[in-house]
Parts: C-alpha cells; structure tokens; sequence
C-alpha cells in the first residue's frame, strides 16, 4: 500500500469527517491518491504494525477509543499485541484518516496534517 514513491496512499472511512477532509485537501492540490476502504480492506499485521511505526503513534496512537468494541474489548490497560490483534479483528478500532507517501505516513487528524507529506 503506496510503496511507488510517487503513490499517495489514504486509508479513507467515507463516514468520517476528518477522513474526508484529508481527502478534499489532497484533491485540491491535484492529487488523487488511491483510496482504500480499510474497513471492507483492512490491513496485514505487517502493514499495520509499519504504519503504526512510520507514523510516529504507535498502536496506542493509531487505536480509536471512542468505539464502542474499544470499551467492551477491555483495551484500556492492553498491551501492544492485544492492541494489534483487536485492530486486525475490528478494524474499526483504527483511527482514520492515515496518509502514506514517499515522504512519510501520518495520522491526518486534523486532516492538514496531509499537507506536511506534500511537496
């Protein structure tokens, strides 16, 4: 996902506002990234374990607490491997939108964070 130095990568939820707004910005400066629907095509362990690193996050920064399967999981106190595989399972419980180019991978929340990965 987004290996082609020129590929920009949005792992994009449409029901998100935040997620939307990434994209807008990125459309405005004439760039169409491939946008993928992380919840109908969720990561590898692998990717998401790269993503979470290259974002400079980690799992915990990566994981939204706010849903719902967060609480009743029992996340609160988890460790990174618990993390990991609750994401892989739900992966509703990774936060959105995630930006990845040739110059580095964010966590677009606000979504000008997208503008630091651009030229």
């Amino acid at each position: 996902m987004g290996d082609n130095k020129d590929t920009v990568t949005i792992w994009h939820n449409p029901r998100c506002g935040n997620s939307r707004g990434a994209l807008q910005l990125l459309r405005e400066r004439g760039i169409e990234p491939v946008v993928v629907d992380y919840l109908a095509n969720p990561p590898d362990r692998a990717t998401l374990l790269k993503v979470a690193a290259d974002s400079g996050v980690g799992l915990r920064g990566l994981v939204r607490e706010k849903e719902a399967v967060f609480a009743e999981l029992g996340l609160a106190d988890a460790d990174d491997d618990t993390l990991l595989d609750a994401m892989l399972a739900h992966p509703i419980l990774i936060n959105r939108p995630v930006v990845i180019t040739s110059r580095g991978t964010r966590l677009c929340r606000p979504p000008e964070k997208a503008l630091e990965l651009l030229d």
